[in-house]
């Protein structure tokens, strides 16, 4: 029996919050990964069908070969969510659910030999989708000081931001930062003996800040889930499990103003957009594991799930 990296988060909650409320449902899964939340969700409830989609060639081969099984109850898309949702297939119709799990899988971290994880010594690649893109080495190299530091202290909140930064400037005018056990060392080496002993490697904020920035976590993900809203059909509702603050906030401050009577921005003399919301809250402050589900399964102590439905008509033609 194949061995899978990733655990899937809040089942029993994705389950009461996204599943079927009729009949022939067709949900996406906008990050697939290794396919376990599609798994389940296909074994629970026979006559959903699912669009699969994953930017990683090799991470999507995986999740073929899990839900085969499933034969024509599943289609998938390889390539980011944002170009499948801005061009949505016409031979669909609308999704009743759409569920972004924002979660890195453990199979990048363990499998991907991709740079990752400062747990092993592997090349600072850190693309998703390897085929285009930036790497992280290039960040490294290319990025002056002070944007380095900027971008650390962004998508990381990481404190010794500038001191690592300045590390790395002067050590690349020696030899390239191309390794993740050459950067993990830099950082331990910028940071004070405190923080080394802490409750998380020192290197644990530079090499997210790193992730986010090649894959473009963060920047995009507001224009994301609009498109997603979008196409979603009215009634439908649109999951998103989140796994650090800075994802959370942007997911919350999005369904919050698409939960305001008027969208319009403060400085606007006239009201131009519906004068409606757009969709209701489900969840008022996000559903976090159980104490149980932490305890069989410790990366998902981190995972919040939000979850709205929709309320006025999108973009997207019938």
């Amino acid at each position: 029996m194949t061995e899978y990296a990733h655990t899937p988060v809040l089942l029993d909650e994705v389950f009461s919050l996204l599943g079927p409320r009729t009949g022939n449902e067709l949900m996406i899964d906008a990050n697939t990964g290794e396919g376990g939340h599609s798994y389940a969700i296909l074994s629970k409830y026979p006559d959903v069908k699912i669009i699969a989609i994953d930017a990683d060639d090799n991470i999507l081969s995986v999740a073929k070969k899990r839900l085969e099984q499933f034969g024509d109850r599943l289609y998938f898309y390889s390539g980011w969510s944002h170009d499948f949702f801005a061009d949505y297939p016409s031979q669909f119709k609308r999704p009743d659910t759409i569920l972004f799990d924002l979660g890195i899988s453990f199979y990048h971290f363990i499998k991907s030999g991709r740079g990752f994880s400062f747990r092993k010594d592997e090349y600072l690649d850190m693309r998703i989708n390897d085929s285009s893109g930036v790497t992280a080495a290039d960040l490294l190299a290319r990025l002056p000081e002070r944007e380095l530091a900027d971008l650390l202290y962004n998508n990381a909140e990481e404190k010794y931001s500038r001191k690592i930064a300045s590390l790395i400037v002067n050590e690349r005018q020696k030899s390239a930062i191309t390794t993740t056990s050459a950067l993990a060392e830099l950082v331990i080496k910028a940071v004070p003996p405190s923080y080394r002993h802490g409750p998380i490697h020192p290197a644990t904020r530079t090499f997210q800040a790193l992730r986010i920035a090649v894959n473009g976590e963060l920047s995009g993900l507001s224009s994301l889930l609009e498109a997603a809203l979008g196409v979603l059909e009215p009634g439908g509702r649109l999951g998103v499990i989140s796994f650090h603050s800075l994802e959370d906030r942007i997911v919350k401050n999005f369904f919050r103003t698409m939960n305001k009577n008027c969208t319009c921005p403060q400085e606007a003399p006239v009201c131009r957009c519906s004068g409606r919301r757009s969709v209701n809250l489900l969840t008022k402050k996000g559903i976090t594991p159980t104490n149980e589900e932490i305890e069989r399964n410790p990366p998902s102590a981190s995972a919040r799930l939000r979850v709205a439905e929709k309320v006025l008509d999108g973009d997207v033609d019938d």
